[in-house]
């Protein structure tokens, strides 16, 4: 990989016989903090510790998350791949990873049935300490939001802790987050 100040964003992180004198699909139109991202050489970044990562977990700050520069690139560029193929990322989800056909209705109220829940390993992980394991659990049954700010109310947390403690309850609670 070259590191070079003066490359543009969609050359860093690139072996030298992979990059493109024009700008890929999928690196086009991207935020001002993805782009930020993929312009920075993965040896100047860092992952999160758990500590920190907990942290941005327990202060609802999740949107600081970020992943190493190279593995956002990849991340994108599946992405865009998926929407070509599935027509979206979503469709993609609820077809081939959790194979669950629309209308999306849960048998019951949050967290009554197993069925209404499925967790799985983040294929796309965050930029954390490569020895922290990135669950998504994926429900077909809303949480309740405040609808003021859009974040999810007191009750909403206190079922989902209660599940959480349950699901998971051979790991120490110092150890999930």
């Amino acid at each position: 990989m070259v590191e070079d100040p003066l490359l543009p964003y969609w050359q860093v992180n690139v072996a030298k016989d992979e990059i493109a004198v024009e700008c890929p699909d999928f690196l086009r139109d991207l935020t001002p903090k993805d782009r930020g991202i993929v312009a920075t050489p993965d040896s100047q970044f860092r992952r999160d510790t758990w500590a920190e990562a907990r942290k941005k977990v327990t202060d609802n700050t999740i949107h600081l998350f970020q992943r190493a520069p190279s593995e956002l690139r990849k991340y994108l560029a599946f992405t865009w791949k998926l929407r070509q193929e599935y027509g979206s990322v979503l469709n993609f989800i609820l077809t081939q990873r959790l194979h669950w056909s629309e209308p999306i209705v849960p048998r019951g109220r949050p967290f009554e049935y197993e069925e209404d829940v499925k967790i799985l390993w983040n294929d796309w992980p965050y930029g954390i300490d490569e020895r922290i394991g990135h669950l998504v659990v994926w429900t077909k049954f809303e949480l309740a939001e405040d609808p003021t700010s859009g974040d999810l109310t007191d009750a909403a947390r206190a079922e989902i802790d209660v599940y959480v403690r349950k699901r998971f309850s051979e790991i120490p609670e110092d150890r999930v987050r």
